[in-house]
């Protein structure tokens, strides 16, 4: 006889873990009855979520039960990054949730044999080379970081912009999913006087850039050439974008921004970067110098300044 739950891997048993936590504690303990027979009777969330993947055989055999509900799985899946079409059946929701654990699995086994040993080869062939080819490298390395960051802002701002009801555009997939979970905003903006707001996590840092677009009817122009956009990447991994723009209403133009982005490389899903951190400055016409251009507005750091800064604390920007 298999024992309870063997029909799981780790990874498949994590995850519905983390999409039981998202139900409620009647519908977890209803569950938890249905699973088990009644013959387990938890004093808690912890222990009900337990005993359901005790004795679930399967992933599949959990997601279909009628207490893990289509909505739940939709909303543990955004908020892994996983975009679905919002009408998706119940049935195409737990294929999905199926494929993104597999794709981890993966995923993982694919970094632990490739990309080690690619970047221990790539430093050793470096070291032995001279340095007009380091250079060569250098430079080679610098043009596709741009050309990401350049790709990078396109999408980003189409999609914010998109929520913007006065452009009359269907509004693009926006939400959570784009962030990591630990994500921090600062924005300062600057009319007749400066103000500072800071935001963590996800959900939050999401829903004050989509007001800004979608509430207060802001439109951001980012100048993605002459000098309106850098990056930089850090030894540790994380690629710094700054851009610099023009905010509208309408046919107004308010001003100028400035924006910075942390992205990192989510390790489950194939060329794809989730923004860790955002700092957002907005100066407005009237707070501007006299005589101030606002068409091609620049970033004027230079890339060991805008590492520091996409590394750096909020209250340092």
């Amino acid at each position: 006889m298999a024992s309870a739950g063997a029909g799981m891997s780790e990874r498949e048993q994590n995850g519905c873990r983390e999409l039981l936590k998202l139900l409620n504690t009647d519908d977890l303990i209803a569950l938890t009855d249905t699973v088990t027979n009644r013959l387990v009777q938890p004093d808690n969330r912890q222990e009900a979520i337990r005993a359901i993947l005790l004795y679930s055989q399967s992933a599949e055999e959990l997601l279909k039960r009628k207490k893990v509900f289509r909505d739940t799985i939709f909303r543990y899946l955004a908020s892994k990054g996983v975009i679905v079409p919002p009408a998706s059946e119940k049935h195409q929701l737990i294929d999905h949730a199926k494929q993104y654990w597999c794709e981890r699995l993966q995923d993982c086994d694919t970094e632990l044999k490739c990309e080690k040993p690619t970047v221990k080869i790539q430093e050793e062939e470096e070291e032995g080379k001279g340095g007009d080819k380091q250079g060569g490298d250098k430079q080679q390395e610098d043009k596709e970081y741009h050309s990401l960051g350049k790709e990078f802002c396109q999408w980003f701002f189409a999609m914010l912009n998109s929520q913007n009801p006065l452009y009359g555009e269907s509004p693009k997939e926006w939400g959570p999913q784009h962030f990591w979970d630990d994500v921090i905003l600062k924005f300062c903006y600057n009319t007749s006087e400066q103000n500072v707001e800071e935001y963590s996590g996800a959900e939050l840092v999401s829903l004050r850039l989509l007001s800004l677009v979608k509430e207060e009817y802001l439109y951001l122009n980012p100048n993605l050439n002459a000098g309106g956009l850098k990056c930089v990447v850090s030894t540790h991994g994380l690629v710094a974008v700054a851009v610099a723009g023009t905010v509208h209403r309408n046919t107004c133009c308010l001003g100028i921004f400035e924006q910075i982005f942390g992205l990192i490389r989510c390790p489950f899903r194939e060329n794809t970067w989730k923004i860790k951190t955002v700092k957002l400055k907005i100066v407005g016409q009237t707070a501007l110098e006299p005589g101030t251009p606002v068409e091609r507005p620049c970033i004027k750091y230079e890339q060991d300044e805008l590492q520091e800064l996409a590394l750096a604390e909020p209250h340092r920007f």
